[in-house]
């Protein structure tokens, strides 16, 4: 094949992927949309087939060990809590009593109210007192005393 056709599949496989990339989530394909590009650059140069695949390999490994780096770095921030999930950790007011037999209560938690519940074998918590969120069962929250 000569470097005419090469230059039009490199920017094709770099286009096709690079879509790709946008409709996935997470950075997958960027490193071989990156080396495709690196790869059609030579094309462009007129550099041999075997050239254009040595870079377009040896280029993606290099952008995947870069993007990685990153990437650990900012998954170690942890994701945002959502939903119920948010309130775990963190404090409230009993409103009405929760019972561990009905497994009903309600708590204030930032101007919010939710039902509430407390683990199997815990005592029931009385109206007034301070809970900690613990977890989410359905919708309810699963407190325990704070001390």
């Amino acid at each position: 094949m000569d470097n005419e056709l090469w230059r039009w599949l490199w920017l094709g496989l770099a286009a096709l992927l690079g879509i790709g990339e946008v409709l996935t989530a997470g950075f997958f394909l960027l490193p071989f949309v990156i080396g495709g590009g690196a790869a059609a650059v030579l094309s462009w140069l007129g550099l041999s087939p075997l050239a254009q695949w040595l870079v377009f390999f040896g280029v993606s490994l290099l952008s995947w060990a870069v993007l990685h780096r990153y990437i650990k770095t900012q998954d170690s921030d942890g994701q945002p809590q959502v939903g119920a999930n948010r309130w775990k950790g963190a404090t409230g007011l009993v409103l009405e009593e929760i019972d561990q037999v009905s497994g009903d209560g309600l708590v204030r938690i930032f101007g919010e109210e939710w039902r509430a519940t407390v683990e199997a074998g815990q005592e029931n918590i009385p109206t007034g007192d301070t809970i900690e969120v613990i977890g989410v069962e359905g919708t309810k929250l699963v407190v325990v005393p704070r001390s």
